[in-house]
């Protein structure tokens, strides 16, 4: 019907633009479906996690941000001082979010088994598996030898965080539309 409001829990026909901008803003659009985001990963080196994951994994440079203590502690669940930087990093759309906490006490890597519930790996397609693999310590990280099955292995970045590589024929494979 014309001129009706929706009721509550209605969902728009389009794009919604808040209300009226007050003087200096900028409309705001808001999608009507879930877009994927970031994934965080918490770091101890900043500068290495940058340089392993720019130059060793080709991600590209976005934004970086000191992250106020208030009101993040609480989202997070850290007790502040946070002493909190976000770096993030782009790759074919996906957004990694590098999170480095500067203070003492941070609780140490632990490493995981691969069925354990949880975020298991990031995996990345390259140009060539076995020579990423083998500059993984220039960068900090550690090439999994045992891991090497031919078209994949894993390696871990400075901190532990499991990578699959994979070759750039197999996110073709995926880019390409089901049969």
């Amino acid at each position: 019907m014309v001129g009706r409001r929706p009721g509550p829990g209605a969902v728009p026909a389009g794009p919604v633009t808040a209300a009226q901008p007050t003087a200096g803003s900028t409309p705001i659009s808001v999608r009507r479906v879930p877009a994927f985001n970031h994934v965080g990963l918490c770091v101890t080196d900043l500068a290495r996690s940058r340089r392993f994951y720019i130059e060793l994994l080709g991600f590209s440079p976005q934004r970086s941000l000191v992250v106020p203590d208030e009101p993040s502690d609480r989202l997070l669940g850290v007790a502040p001082p946070l002493n909190l930087t976000a770096v993030y990093l782009g790759l074919d759309g996906l957004v990694l979010e590098l999170l480095c906490f500067e203070r003492p006490d941070n609780p140490p890597f632990r490493a995981r088994v691969f069925n354990e519930p949880g975020l298991t790996h990031l995996s990345v397609s390259v140009d060539d598996v076995r020579a990423t693999a083998a500059r993984a310590a220039e960068f900090g990280g550690t090439a999994l030898a045992e891991t090497d099955i031919g078209a994949a292995l894993f390696i871990r970045d400075p901190d532990g965080q499991l990578i699959e590589l994979l070759p750039l024929s197999y996110r073709t494979a995926l880019d390409a539309p089901p049969d």
